[in-house]
């Protein structure tokens, strides 16, 4: 599949000048501070924290839960919160395996989706290094080890659109998780507003939640100015 306006970016830039930016729009963030729990009703949300404010407790007006892969976690901390009608989450591991040399692409290679996944396509780092991934790899924990025996299948997938690669070239990456709420079938992200309207969450952000950020903010902005303009960010 062609995409002529696909690019990459580089996303710890990205956080970082997104950070900036609400920090000078007067948000102040807390790190290394996990949720603990905390409850949810038509006055507000409060909540309970571990970590670096180990045993502080924040009341809000409202709490705006974008946790990724835990969303559903803190969302079942929260007594109260969404009245239970939190979606069931699965994870899948999608790894990638980079070349060990340097051919001659100056564009993202995609395939035809698969299911679960985007299928085993061709991208480029800021360096102009190539890896291909990501496979579909349902697991039951968060855990970021790439087995290398995964690269067998990788083979015959990146020689449909490129059969100079050749065997014993690929070596383990790095990989991610999505945190799918429908299966190993494409689905839409889920973006729930509690209806105390003190509680919104986001589900299921996977791939292309990064690509999708800045619109599902905008979202998340639409649902904040028919609640409160006072609210908590996760």
């Amino acid at each position: 599949l062609l995409s002529p306006s696909t690019g990459i970016v580089d996303s710890r830039a990205l956080m970082l000048g997104l950070q900036g930016d609400a920090e000078n729009a007067g948000a102040t963030f807390a790190f290394r501070a996990p949720v603990l729990g905390g409850s949810v009703d038509e006055t507000g949300c409060e909540l309970q924290f571990g970590g670096d404010m180990e045993g502080y407790r924040i009341a809000a007006n409202l709490v705006i839960n974008a946790a990724g892969l835990s969303a559903h976690l803190v969302a079942r901390s929260l007594a109260g919160g969404h009245g239970g009608k939190i979606p069931d989450v699965t994870y899948v591991k999608g790894n990638y395996f980079a070349l060990g040399r340097r051919p001659s692409f100056n564009h993202l290679v995609y395939p035809v989706p698969e299911p679960g996944g985007l299928g085993v396509h061709l991208t480029l780092d800021m360096a102009g290094s190539v890896r291909f991934g990501p496979d579909v790899e349902p697991v039951d924990e968060v855990g970021y080890a790439v087995d290398p025996t995964r690269a067998t299948p990788f083979y015959a997938a990146i020689r449909r659109y490129w059969p100079g690669l050749r065997d014993g070239e690929l070596e383990p990456s790095y990989c991610g998780l999505r945190p799918k709420t429908n299966g190993l079938q494409f689905g839409d992200f889920d973006i729930l507003a509690d209806p105390s309207g003190r509680l919104i969450s986001l589900f299921g952000i996977e791939s292309p939640g990064l690509t999708s950020a800045l619109a599902l903010s905008d979202r998340v902005v639409q649902l904040v100015r028919t609640t409160s303009s006072s609210c908590f960010s996760l």
